[in-house]
């Protein structure tokens, strides 16, 4: 099943199926892929798929619609092109025949721009994390980091990713207006690393990180 995955500055911040006839995306919540963004038009483009092609239409966007850097109308999407709205990335992977292709493409999406692609084989040997959670109802529960990405927080109050790079984890903030903190230092959207029994508190919510 196609999918898109969304970045920016290398850091992965959303991943979306592509499930519909019709995907849409902008700024305005009602679309099916939303990025809160002043460089993204309410309703910027639209994805339509028939059968395993999926085409990507420009919705007379202020800013655009480039694929590959080339800015597009309509344009039938590849495995693997890079679809650029403002400072946004979205990867379009359609994914492969085995579940080693996909996670090798997921992994090269969050890897920092301009560094060489990590093997899968270099995601493996990234030892395995969680997040622990201090306060709250929720106090004593632990999150394993499994996914490439771990979206956390409160949507509308305040969301940030933490994405598994080949040297380790990363966190950086998604959305919203209170800053979220690392050891009481205020995250920005450029991402820093994660270490072992660093403190993040997130939408009031201090948890831990941990590594093992």
């Amino acid at each position: 099943m196609p999918k898109m995955i969304v970045s920016i500055d290398g850091v992965v911040i959303k991943e979306v199926q592509l499930t519909k006839d019709r995907t849409t995306l902008g700024r305005r919540p009602y679309n099916d892929i939303v990025i809160d963004n002043l460089a993204v038009s309410g309703e910027h483009a639209v994805m339509q798929m028939s059968g395993n092609d999926v085409t990507l239409e420009d919705l007379n966007s202020t800013n655009g619609t480039y694929v590959n850097g080339k800015a597009i109308k309509k344009q039938a999407l590849q495995n693997g092109d890079t679809v650029e709205i403002g400072k946004y990335k979205i990867k379009f992977v359609h994914e492969g025949t085995s579940d080693h292709h996909e996670k090798t493409m997921v992994i090269n999406s969050g890897a920092v721009v301009g560094a060489a692609a990590a093997p899968a084989a270099a995601a493996a040997s990234t030892a395995t994390a969680a997040i622990k959670v201090l306060s709250g109802a929720a106090a004593g529960r632990e999150v394993p980091l499994v996914k490439v990405v771990t979206t956390i927080g409160k949507p509308g109050v305040a969301v940030a990713a933490i994405t598994r790079r080949p040297h380790g984890y990363v966190v950086a903030l998604v959305e919203g207006a209170t800053k979220p903190t690392v050891n009481d230092k205020p995250l920005g959207t450029e991402a820093i690393e994660l270490r072992d029994g660093d403190v993040i508190e997130l939408a009031g919510t201090r948890m831990q990180f941990v590594q093992s």
